[in-house]
């Protein structure tokens, strides 16, 4: 049922040259599921060398082809949604439903930037004198070097591919090692509605060494990155020594504020479902809860309420409303972030540990009585932890939302019209949704600022980002 994964190299599938594998496991078992082709430096030519030959046929493909291709692709998707969702699930652990609707929001995203791909529009700037044409154009920037995360690894590749694609572009996508099966599907969707040869790339490997070998690479004139701020920093720092241009998309703390006249009821609600969606590994989850003191006690309650009716188990078992953590280092860090919490006086409300001894199930967990000599008040938890704060005033809450260096997402909760544009100017993150949870829609730009990153992959601005400007002025003769 789970496939050998294997590199994907001008237009072909293919085990590694050197014939290295690494295996993959299943987090809710912790049982081997199979294995995936380790890229050596071989590989790694060998798919440059593609890639550059891949843009050159692109790049003179009509934005209209290139948009029926990429729409292909999604119907392909949307066909294979089923299957794709039980590998992402036994790869990932996310219950079904949710790695459904991963794979089907994906397709979703390719036609997106299909039909924006004809859309990339330059302009004409009226000139000075008689006979003279300025003329802006866009060009595709060239071959990218694109980075995926294992924890969304449908959505996260398909935002770089489909961008890099409508643009002009060819790409090399460094996938996740440890949800490999789901990332290639993806990509074969991609090959089989005609993407020529070498347009698309599919490695995988030891994730350091990929990254210093393609960023300084000349072939590469694009840098896109999903993950952790340190890491994130790194790989910018090393694409900024050969002027590379990057998106960046890293970590978050988000805070959610609920001021006193929302409704509690369904706050508590939209934002203990977004708490626990995918274990709580979410770059946008919810973190700190910062909740005015009139209706906090209120609000924790119900939060508690709800975290205690989490269904925690197999994600391919009916009813699991929470799967496992994606490897036994998030259940590590869980324990640890915890256990240095509760010595410095915080309270589990519910929670708190591991379940069981198989797989790397963890229990939702509350903390209260929080300070900010707390790890986990100042590091991205990356798990199922929500962190409750009360405070008193408007300016109270700001100060502690901003306190951090990340600015991904934040969100807030009232029935003030007056309160929700203030907040929303007051916070300091690429992205505020209030009352509801609006993120990461094809349409909307998604990204962060500070330490989170800068560059968007989402809405009209992420196909900016794979297009060069170029100025073009004539005169007649």
């Amino acid at each position: 049922m789970y496939p050998e994964v294997s590199l994907f190299i001008d237009g072909a599938w293919t085990p590694s040259a050197a014939g290295k594998t690494l295996t993959v496991l299943n987090p809710a078992t912790g049982d081997a599921l199979g294995t995936l082709a380790h890229a050596g430096r071989a590989d790694l030519d060998r798919a440059l060398e593609a890639a550059e030959k891949g843009f050159h046929v692109w790049r003179k493909v009509s934005a209209y082809e290139r948009s029926k291709i990429m729409r292909k692709a999604a119907a392909l998707l949307r066909e294979r949604v089923d299957a794709i969702a039980r590998l992402l699930t036994m790869e990932q652990g996310k219950p079904l439903a949710e790695a459904k609707g991963e794979a089907g929001a994906a397709a979703d995203v390719i036609e997106w930037f299909a039909e924006e791909s004809k859309r990339a529009y330059g302009r004409v700037i009226p000139a000075r004198a008689d006979g003279v044409y300025q003329l802006v154009i866009k060009e595709p920037v060239g071959p990218v070097a694109a980075f995926t995360p294992w924890n969304f690894p449908i959505n996260q590749a398909v935002r770089k591919i489909s961008a890099a694609l409508a643009a002009g572009c060819s790409v090399i996508l460094k996938g996740p090692e440890e949800t490999p099966a789901s990332c290639a599907e993806l990509v074969r969707a991609f090959a089989d509605a005609g993407v020529p040869a070498g347009v698309v790339q599919l490695v995988y490997g030891i994730p350091s060494e990929i990254s210093e070998y393609l960023i300084p690479h000349p072939v590469i004139r694009k840098i896109s990155f999903t993950g952790s701020t340190p890491v994130g920093k790194q790989l910018a720092a090393l694409a900024g020594l050969h002027m590379k241009r990057v998106t960046m998309e890293l970590g978050g703390h988000a805070p959610a504020i609920v001021f006193d006249d929302a409704d509690i009821d369904v706050a508590s609600k939209i934002l203990a479902a977004s708490k626990f969606r995918n274990a709580g590994q979410v770059c946008v989850s919810p973190t700190r809860f910062l909740v005015q003191e009139k209706v906090y006690d209120s609000f924790v309650e119900k939060f508690v309420g709800f975290a205690e009716k989490v269904k925690v188990g197999d994600g391919l078992e009916p009813g699991t409303t929470m799967g496992p953590m994606a490897n036994p280092r998030r259940v590590a860090a869980m324990e640890t972030y915890i256990g240095d919490a509760v010595q410095k006086g915080a309270v589990v409300k519910t929670g708190g540990k591991r379940i069981g001894n198989k797989g790397n199930f963890f229990e939702p967990t509350v903390l209260t009585n929080l300070n900010r000599d707390m790890r986990v008040m100042n590091e991205e938890p990356f798990g199922p932890l929500a962190l409750m704060v009360p405070f008193s005033t408007f300016d109270e809450a700001v100060e502690e939302a901003n306190r951090l260096p990340y600015g991904l997402a934040s969100y807030a909760y009232t029935r003030s019209a007056k309160t929700a544009s203030t907040i929303a100017a007051a916070v300091e993150s690429g992205m505020m949704s209030i009352n509801h949870h609006g993120l990461a829609l094809p349409e909307v730009p998604f990204g962060g600022i500070k330490d989170s990153g800068y560059g968007s992959e989402g809405g009209l601005e992420a196909i900016e980002a794979y297009l060069n400007t170029k100025f073009v002025t004539q005169a007649g003769l």
